[in-house]
């Protein structure tokens, strides 16, 4: 888990108004209740007490109230009532609930894990997003994986083929993505099937986020065709738009073993043709999120729970040309990890394991009519590029602690 970040952890609409919302993350079991004002409180769910869980308990006025012993702690998780020491005892400073600054924002509840800060930084999603004017549904779910691998399998699309191909509800992606209207879309899954090489592949790093586009076409039929534009924001934000398809989802850790998933669906223009009737659009990106959450996705992470190790980090995949985003993804992460490391009072307890404060160029082997510089820093054509944040990749190449050897 990467410190001093904000982290969604729920939608806005899964806070109960009249009683206690418990949930699990970061490895914490937390508590979110809403004051007589409306405001939003997140804290610790362990009552310092006997260890009850208080999302159990009730709400009481301004405070919430332990469902074992009847202690109420206050916003600030200060205990204001021991039922059983009557209404003038003096109570122990250290019946105290941990208190975690939460914001509302883009109907989600973004919890600030980390150090305690006078100011908290605002909370920014990407260009793209930002200022999107889609309507759009969002569904969530949670699954027994590590973050880091969920968020690989949402950094790259070239699985698709291989892990999607047999379900019927997929083969409404194949007509509708790949169908052609000479053939009345009949061809869709035999063109889907086909188009399994990446080209044009170009990675971009912009501060915390990385940006990815690619197409990925037919070998023997170039026209056969997709481009895909992708991006990762730190700490667990991914987007995905490639021709009516358009989805954000957010990648929460519940703890080691687990991963909160938000997904954000965006309506596409042409369902205002398919769709004339206003009110049943929302219907039909739900249909489709549903099915993502029951069909689609189960499919990528019957995979991940396979893989060894369960959690990815540098140097345990040998990554090829067109994984240089998911390389990124693990030099940021660790990155920002060493930087919340370092930082004096980090709040958030960060993993064991430092790593390099700086994210390298990935550097590539010269082929044999190029011989190396002598910083050893070539890009993709050979040439010397140390500072140049774009680069096309071609070609096979394993990846290693960040660093690329590609085949010829």
């Amino acid at each position: 888990m990467i410190p001093n970040q904000w982290y969604p952890i729920l939608q806005t609409g899964d806070i109960e108004r009249d009683k206690p919302t418990g949930v699990r993350r970061m490895g914490e079991e937390l508590v979110l209740w809403r004051d007589l004002g409306g405001t939003l409180v997140c804290q610790s769910a362990r009552c310092p007490h006997k260890g009850a869980n208080i999302a159990e308990g009730r709400l009481k006025g301004n405070t919430v109230e332990c469902p074992y012993h009847g202690f109420r702690y206050n916003a600030e998780g200060t205990c204001k009532v021991v039922p059983a020491l009557g209404a003038d005892a003096r109570i122990p400073q250290s019946l105290q609930l941990k208190t975690y600054p939460v914001r509302e924002q883009h109907g989600l509840v973004w919890l600030w894990w980390g150090e305690a800060r006078e100011q908290l930084p605002r909370i920014e999603l990407p260009h793209e997003l930002a200022g999107n004017p889609r309507p759009h549904e969002t569904i969530s779910w949670t699954r027994p994986v590590h973050y880091t691998r969920y968020i690989e399998s949402l950094l790259e699309f070239y699985h698709v083929t291989f892990v999607h191909r047999d379900h019927w509800t997929n083969n409404i992606d194949y007509t509708f993505m790949y169908g052609t209207a000479r053939k009345l879309w009949t061809d869709g899954r035999e063109r889907y099937l086909a188009a399994n090489k990446i080209v044009n592949h170009e990675v971009e790093v912009d501060g915390t986020t990385i940006r990815s586009t690619f197409d990925q076409c037919e070998e023997a039929n170039p026209a056969n065709s997709s481009h895909f534009d992708l991006i990762y924001q730190a700490p667990g934000l991914t987007h995905v738009k490639t021709g009516l398809l358009e989805i954000t989802t957010w990648l929460t850790p519940i703890d080691d073993e687990n991963t909160l998933a938000i997904m954000r669906l965006y309506e596409y223009p042409q369902l205002r043709t398919m769709v004339p009737i206003k009110p049943l659009r929302p219907w039909v990106l739900r249909a489709s999120l549903l099915m993502e959450k029951l069909v689609q996705d189960p499919q990528d992470v019957g995979i991940m729970l396979r893989q060894e190790p369960k959690v990815s980090e540098r140097g345990v995949n040998k990554f090829i040309a067109v994984d240089e985003m998911n390389a990124k993804f693990l030099q940021m992460r660790d990155r920002l990890k060493a930087e919340a490391q370092a930082g004096a009072g980090a709040g958030a307890e960060p993993e064991a394991k430092a790593a390099p404060t700086e994210t390298p160029e990935i550097p590539v082997a010269p082929t044999a009519e190029t011989p190396p510089p002598a910083n050893g820093k070539v890009n993709g054509n050979g040439a010397k590029s140390p500072h140049n944040p774009r680069r096309k990749r071609t070609g096979s190449a394993d990846h290693e602690d960040g660093l690329t050897k590609v085949r010829s």
